[in-house]
């Protein structure tokens, strides 16, 4: 799951764009419990501090749900991967820590996983210990000094979807759709300096509705911290959906894995805000603050499996650096990160990335992006960042 959707049950990787594959993702085979050296369970944590939520737009797929239900009657199947009874089951304290596999998280390589491991609090409640590199192929450093602002959504999406598998029972083939995405950051404590102390998140699940004995959606907040200094918090609302009711949904577009997507040519990578050409996901277009969505299936980390759309994570990513690239920040870093999902953005449309720039404090930019295909909204994002203090020539 990335915002907007993330199909990836499959293990094998996307062929480079001009290369056709199958069309439907393998499911995960049943993954096995993993636990890591047995520890103290951690003190019950005193619960994040509330993320302002954002209206979310409504979402075709598959329709966004209110945001309270109750509880089935009949309790919930336990976990596949930890065995743990889910919610609203009797049993609320487990002290056993859970290692987060590539499985869990979405990911085909180990290197692409940022939460290690989590510690169950209660049936809603849960600790997580998170590792952020100084260096990865995509999450990399943005200057000399900061790490990636963008990994605390990644790590986000990642833990929300190991929660939803092994604590409250998605099966292994579920499709994820994240609705909306919140970010706030504290940039000087995201520092390269930093990156070999782990990362501690404390995780609340609420808005919890089922589908049956399933998991329908729920939202998750998290607060990040690193050497108990206050890093981040972030929450999004994520949906479920079976493969049956997938393909129903998406009828006429699976045959998307078959044909071949062009790749356009990228904008400069500086201007985007990033050192590698491959990482860039903008194209040019006709006007300025305008771009167009540059897609590469072949991207290790954008695209680690096939998919029939384009995943919610390229988006936002285009998004920050449409935001770099109307600003002419460098480096961008964002305070603040919002985003809301409105349909899948397909593979052989094109799509539009608009932007509008805003000085509406001082010493802060704020861009506005919104994405465009076929006379709809895909998304629309807001980002702001501090800009760099003038230094003053003493001459």
């Amino acid at each position: 799951m990335s915002a907007l959707t993330e199909d990836q049950t499959g293990r094998g990787g996307r062929p480079a764009n001009g290369t056709a594959t199958t069309v439907e993702n393998p499911p995960h085979p049943t993954v096995p419990r993993q636990t890591a050296p047995p520890g103290t369970a951690p003190e019950e944590p005193a619960p994040p501090a509330a993320v302002p939520k954002e209206p979310a737009s409504s979402a075709t797929a598959p329709e966004k749900p209110a945001p309270s239900a109750t509880a089935p009657e009949d309790p919930a199947p336990p976990s596949p991967v930890t065995g743990r009874p889910a919610p609203h089951s009797p049993v609320t304290t487990v002290t056993a820590v859970t290692a987060v596999t590539p499985e869990l998280a979405h990911r085909t390589t180990e290197t692409d996983v940022f939460p290690a491991r989590w510690t169950r609090i209660s049936d809603t409640r849960f600790r997580f210990t998170a590792h952020w590199p100084a260096a990865h192929p995509f999450f990399g450093p943005v200057d000399d000094r900061h790490q990636d602002p963008m990994i605390v959504g990644e790590t986000l999406r990642q833990a929300s979807m190991v929660l939803a598998h092994a604590e409250f029972g998605a099966p292994a083939d579920t499709h994820f759709v994240m609705w909306d995405l919140t970010v706030s950051v504290d940039p000087a404590a995201l520092l390269l300096a930093d990156a070999a102390e782990p990362v501690e998140f404390d995780v609340v699940c609420s808005e919890i509705r089922r589908r049956g004995r399933g998991l329908r959606s729920m939202r998750t907040t998290m607060e990040f911290r690193r050497a108990g200094r206050f890093v981040a918090r972030g929450t999004g609302s994520t949906g479920c959906t079976p493969p049956r009711a997938y393909r129903r949904l998406r009828a006429g577009r699976l045959n998307a894995l078959n044909t071949p997507v062009p790749l356009l040519t990228g904008i400069a990578p500086r201007a985007a805000g990033r050192s590698r050409a491959e990482d860039v996901v903008l194209a040019p277009a006709d006007r300025p603050g305008v771009w167009n969505l540059r897609v590469d299936t072949g991207h290790p980390v954008l695209f680690p499996r096939p998919n029939d759309h384009v995943p919610g994570m390229v988006l936002f990513e285009a998004a920050r650096q449409a935001a770099t690239a109307a600003s002419g920040l460098h480096p961008f870093l964002p305070v603040t990160l919002k985003a809301d999902f409105a349909h899948y953005a397909e593979l052989h449309s094109p799509c539009r990335i608009e932007t509008e720039v805003f000085d509406e404090r001082p010493g802060e930019v704020t861009v506005r992006v919104s994405g465009r295909q076929d006379g709809a909204s895909v998304f629309t994002a807001s980002l702001t960042s501090s800009r760099p203090a003038r230094v003053r020539s003493l001459s």
